[in-house]
This record gives structure tokens, sequence and C-alpha cells, in this order.
């Protein structure tokens, strides 16, 4: 049971790890851990899994047994819920979601006072389950709370789209985004052109993880085809997205965080933009260009968004897609308000378009996230040991695996918190120097795995 309780989540499969008598004592424990803070409310929202209303079903009715009032958000992206703690009467929030994993996991992202918690919180919720020693009392259940308007009427509050006219795909992936950002968009006045927006927890289509770039293929073909000016596909839950220019070109995190902290450094001189260890050096070298001050550090929504709030800082963002504003934001991860940004920021009238934007990058010869095998039980200790191994002849930076950084390039190894997976990176100036580097690093990883 412990493996579920993650660094910055709960995840498991469905009915081996998240069985029906799990959540309820999840929902118990939860509870408990609640009260000693003191909390009274909290909200529930969930994605479009088919075990998710059961789960709702389950935690709802625990929570309620030890004394917490629920407020029920419904079928949602997770940025409502995250929204919801900063709207509704509340100390606390819990989206029930699998994100981008496969239809069969499931499992919950938790907030406590307007941020998710993470790491020894998370652990304190396994330890109460454990003892089994659980508040008691009588909750209410609150009626189900439409956030939706509420949600795009500030929105639309906050964005000053240009005159450019605009015309972009949303691929949903059959997760919840397009719940919002579809109507979101058009009332901001672009021309929208829907992919898969119907909520499915079984994924038809494809699988909702932008990052994989087979599951883009259809969103590419689609902007092509309409000779969009962009295309944007959210994860599962609302939270990640991906984007491609109008010649079906990916933009990765980084990339979209060049773009943005650009205009957001003009405004804010001398800006913290943070950025996670996968991140191209090419970024944090152009936030400095920019004027701003780039911070490395440790992957994973709750962490990012903690550091965020030490730091002060304004932007920060995930290769996985992960994009925290904190200017005109309230600095929590929100795919539909990401797009948002960059269409307001593409129909300015002195904007370039997405294609002129990407074709000015500096190139570098960079692979995708890629996924590396490795048993769970194993992972941490295969980056220790590749770490030190490296760092006999290189500087290893190890603020979240091993960034091992080469006179040509880097190669980074870390080990994921959601899969049995070692997530593996690499960046040179040339293509020959990406083969060496990765030829080096993937050498020595058969040998530890």
């Amino acid at each position: 049971m412990k493996h579920v309780f993650r660094e910055y989540d709960v995840r498991g499969v469905v009915d081996k790890d998240l069985t029906a008598e799990f959540v309820s004592e999840f929902g118990k424990a939860l509870a408990t851990f609640y009260r000693r803070r003191k909390v009274q409310a909290i909200s529930i929202g969930y994605d479009a899994r088919v075990s998710s209303i059961h789960f709702r079903d389950l935690l709802s009715k625990s929570l309620l047994e030890s004394g917490i009032n629920v407020h029920i958000i419904g079928l949602c992206p997770t940025p409502l819920v995250y929204y919801s703690v900063f709207k509704l009467p509340i100390e606390g929030g819990i989206m029930i979601t699998g994100s981008h994993n496969p239809p069969n996991e499931n499992g919950f992202k938790i907030c406590l006072g307007k941020t998710t918690i993470y790491g020894e919180e998370i652990q304190e919720i396994y330890e109460i389950m454990q003892a089994k020693d659980y508040h008691q009392g009588k909750g209410a259940l609150v009626k189900e709370e439409n956030l939706l308007e509420a949600y795009i009427t500030e929105i639309k509050g906050k964005i000053k789209p240009g005159t450019k006219p605009l015309k972009v795909v949303i691929d949903a992936g059959n997760g919840t985004g397009n719940i919002i950002a579809a109507k979101l968009y058009r009332e901001l006045g672009f021309e929208v052109i829907e992919l898969f927006s119907k909520p499915d927890g079984t994924f038809p289509n494809h699988h909702p993880d932008p990052t994989m770039p087979e599951n883009l293929e259809d969103l590419i073909k689609t902007v092509q085809k309409h000779q969009g000016d962009l295309g944007i596909a959210f994860d599962g839950d609302g939270d990640r997205l991906g984007v491609v220019d109008c010649q079906g070109r990916v933009l990765w995190g980084d990339q979209l965080m060049i773009i943005f902290g650009r205009e957001i450094i003009k405004e804010n001189p001398g800006a913290k933009i943070i950025g996670e260890v996968k991140c191209s050096q090419l970024m944090y070298d152009k936030i400095k260009e920019f004027g701003g001050t780039p911070i490395m550090w440790r992957v994973g929504h709750s962490l990012i968004k903690a550091k965020m709030k030490e730091e002060g800082a304004l932007l920060a963002g995930e290769m996985s897609g992960h994009l925290f504003f904190a200017d005109r934001y309230y600095g929590y991860d929100d795919a539909v308000y990401a797009g948002v940004r960059i269409l307001e920021l593409l129909s300015q009238a002195t904007s370039p378009a997405l294609c002129e934007m990407v074709d000015n990058l500096p190139k570098t010869f960079v692979t995708p996230e890629m996924r590396f095998d490795c048993p769970e039980e194993k992972k941490f200790r295969v980056v220790e040991e590749l770490a030190e191994r490296f760092a006999k002849d290189y500087e290893v930076i190890t603020v979240d695996g091993a960034r091992i950084i080469f006179p040509e390039g880097w190669g980074l190894v870390r080990a994921s918190n959601t899969q049995p997976v070692l997530v593996i990176r690499f960046e040179a100036a040339s293509s020959e120097d990406l083969s060496k580097i990765r030829y080096r690093v993937e050498s020595v990883l058969q040998e530890l795995v």
C-alpha cells in the first residue's frame, strides 16, 4: 500500500491498489489529516475515468462521517478544484484523477489551504491509515457547486485579446479540458475546432498525454488540414498542455517558457522564473538574456508551486506541459489558462505568428522526454549509483535526479514519481554530440538496471 503514496499525490491501479476498502479508509485518514489542521470544509472534483464517480461517493461518505463538510464540484479539469479553494468557503480540496496515466489507474491530488500537499504531508496520511486513529464527526454535503461560469467570467476579465484573428484546434483527448476551454476560447473571439471533446475515461481515440508525440498526430493533421494558427492538446485532467505550430511542429514546455518568459520579463524586469531539471539549457540562458532570474528546481507540480511561493516567481514550467502563472493569476498549473495566455499573445497586432517564433528560437539538438523501464523498488538507487559514477569526471547537478554536464551538452536521468521508469533527456550542440552523450549515459544505465 505504501507505494501509492507518492511524492506529490496518491496514485495506483484500480481494484488492485485502489480498492473500495482502500478509498474508504483513505477518506477517513484524509479527514483526520484535515481535522488536525482545523479544516472544516473541502471541495471534491473528479475526472472522466470509469472509477472516478464511485471513488467520489466512497470518499465523500468517509469525509462526512469524519466531520468534514464536502462541496462537490463535479466532473471537471483539475484546475477547477484549485480555483475552488480561492473562491469557496473551504480550506482544502481533492481532485480524483489518474491524470495522464492508463485508464485502469486513478488517484488523488490533495489541496490544503490554497496549495497542494507533497512529501511528508502525504506520508502523514499513510501513517494515519496504518494507525487507524480516525477522527469521528458528522459533516454536511453541500449541493454541487457550478464554478464553470464563474471561472470563465473571471478569465475573460483578465485576458485582453488583440485584433489578429486566430484559428485554434484543441484536442481534449476525451479528458475534461474542453469542458471549459472550447467555450472560453470562443467567447474570447477565437475560432475553435474541437477534437475528442466528449469526456470518456476509456480514452478511445488516443491516450491523453501530450508529452508523447504519437498522441499529437491527430492534432497536427487537423491543424494542417484546416490551416490553423496553432493546436493545443490537454492531458486527461487539464492541468498540462501540448502545443503545435501551424507547420505541425511540437513546442515543448521549455520552449513555451521562453515565449512566455520574454513577455513577462518585459513587464517585470528581473522576474524570477522557475524551470525543472529536464528543461533545456537554452531556456535558462534565454531567461537570463531577457533580464530575468532563472531558477532550476525539482519536477512535480506541488514542489514547483511551493518553490514559486518561496521565491516569489511569476512563472514556472515543466517539460511535461505543466505551466504555472503567478503573473495575473493564482500560481497553479492550469492548461486552459496557459492556452488563453498564448492565444492572447499571438492575437496582439505586433506579435509574430507562432511559426515565426519557432523559426527564431536558437537551434540545439535535443531529445524529447523518454522513459527507461526500471523496477519501482530499484529506480532511485540506480540514479544514485549513476550520479556517483559520472561525478568522478563531470559536474553532476543532483537537485532532482542526476543532470550530468558534459563539455558538449548534458544528459538527465531521474526516477519518475508516478511510474516504474527512469525519465531521461539529452541536449547537445550537434546531432553527433547528442548521440555520444546518449550512448555514454544509456550504456551505464544498461549496466545498472
